[in-house]
This record gives structure tokens, C-alpha cells and sequence, in this order.
């Protein structure tokens, strides 16, 4: 099954970089004629003078937050994005720490990787680097070696949340930060009930609140707060189960 699901998100992600979202996967409001990737990623908490100052084919409308305005990037810093899909928070923090920080991105998704490095070419974009990698199983980065780590809407979609906080706490410096945006259900599924189209999708691999912020404890973290949480997808129940998403500030 673990196997099956990372085969089907990284089909439904090359799908994202050729459509365009077209399917509005992850977006965070239901489809609507008209809509527009921007549109969707100015709903999710990102500024629109932002926006306007990167590629906007590295703007696809997923997400369920803005981790990055709340990551207090400094310059100098290396930062990292999981599952950093056609570089959006990429170019962001790259604008703030400057040439003398680095801003990394990991994705698993050949396509991404690709589409991310034509972006950041056509941004002349000297500080930052694209990585493939599975960030429940190995990031390609050192112990101790980044100041920050953003994820915006990702690690719902791994099948082993611990091990991928592991991995962040792991590369983190001491004292270093994870702020991360992502979905939180009311009531799991059971495995058997489980819907690979829907884990894609960022709901069926939802977990709790509760069982959430105990993988991040079990990572090794201890200072975790939370920061925003609203309601997703207008707060309607989608399978019977209310979806909420959080934006999460933990320090090693």
C-alpha cells in the first residue's frame, strides 16, 4: 500500500507540472470556473507583491497555508522546502536570505525537479538548489546543517509522518526551526477504508490533531506551538469528516 500511494502522488504531481493544476489538486476552496493558481495561493495567506516578483509557473495553487510568513528567514540562513514542487517558497526565501544564505527545495518528482530548475534559470537564481529526494526516508542534506525548514501541505501525503519529522530534526542545527502548514482531520480512516485518489488529494492520510503533534514530539521536538488554524475547503465535510488546516512552529 506505502508503495502504491508514493507511485500515485508522484503520477498526479508530473500530471500538476503539465496541467497546471488544471484538476485543482490540494487547492484550499472548492473548483471554480475562473479560478486561478494565484487566486488560491492569495487564499492560503501569500501576498500578491510577493507573488508578482517570482515565476509565475512556479505558482500551482496547492497548499493549505503560508508557512513561510512565518519562518522569520534572516539573511545568511539555509532553509529548506519539503516537497518543494515548482519552487514557489523556494524563490520566496531566497529573497530573504539572501546570496550569502541558501534556499534548498526536496521533491520527489522527476517532473518538479525539472520545472523548478527551468524556474529558478529564469529567475537567475544564484542561491538556491533543487534535490530529489523522499523525506521520510532520507533528505539529502547533513546532520545539523540547515538554520530552517518550511513545508507547506506535504507531509500529510507521506505514509510515515515520524520518520519524516526525524528527518527534519535531524538535518536541523541545534535550535534550528520547522514551520510547516498542513491538513488535520477530526476522525481517521481506517486502512481499509483508504482511497489512494484521496490521499493524493491531501485528505485520506489526515491524521488527528492529537496523533499529529505526537509524531512531531516523537521526532524529538519539544518546544511545538501552533500558530494559525482555520477551517479547509470552506469548512464543508468531505467523506463525513471535517478537514482543518494548521500552520506549526516546532524548535529543536
Amino acid at each position: 500500500m506505502e508503495n502504491s500511494i508514493k507511485d500515485d502522488i508522484k503520477k498526479r504531481y508530473s500530471k500538476i507540472v503539465v496541467s497546471g493544476n488544471a484538476d485543482c489538486c490540494c487547492m484550499p476552496g472548492e473548483c471554480q470556473s475562473g479560478d486561478s493558481p494565484i487566486d488560491a495561493t492569495k487564499l492560503i495567506g501569500y501576498d500578491q507583491k510577493d507573488l508578482e516578483s517570482i515565476s509565475q509557473e512556479a505558482i500551482l495553487g496547492v497548499g493549505c497555508g503560508a508557512p513561510i510568513n512565518h519562518a522569520d528567514l534572516k539573511e545568511g540562513e539555509v532553509v529548506v522546502d519539503l516537497g518543494s514542487g515548482a519552487g514557489i517558497d523556494i524563490f520566496l526565501a531566497a529573497k530573504k536570505v539572501l546570496d550569502s544564505g541558501k534556499a534548498i527545495g526536496i521533491d520527489m518528482t522527476e517532473q518538479m525537479l525539472e520545472k523548478s530548475r527551468e524556474n529558478a534559470l529564469k529567475g537567475n537564481f544564484s542561491n538556491v538548489e533543487f534535490k530529489k529526494g523522499d523525506i521520510e526516508e532520507n533528505i539529502p542534506l547533513n546532520h545539523n546543517s540547515v538554520d530552517a525548514v518550511i513545508s507547506n501541505c506535504v507531509i500529510n501525503l507521506t505514509t510515515n509522518k515520524t520518520n519524516a519529522f526525524k528527518e527534519v530534526f535531524r538535518i536541523l542545527k541545534q535550535n534550528g526551526r520547522m514551520v510547516i502548514s498542513d491538513l488535520i482531520t477530526d476522525m481517521e480512516l481506517p486502512s481499509g477504508e483508504i482511497n489512494s485518489d484521496q490521499w493524493c488529494e491531501c485528505i485520506d492520510g489526515a491524521l488527528t490533531k492529537e496523533n499529529y503533534l505526537s509524531c512531531i514530539k516523537q521526532a524529538g521536538f519539544e518546544k511545538i506551538e501552533i500558530l494559525e488554524e482555520r477551517s479547509y475547503m470552506e469548512g464543508e465535510k468531505i467523506n463525513g469528516r471535517k478537514i482543518s488546516s494548521l500552520v506549526i512552529k516546532a524548535i529543536k
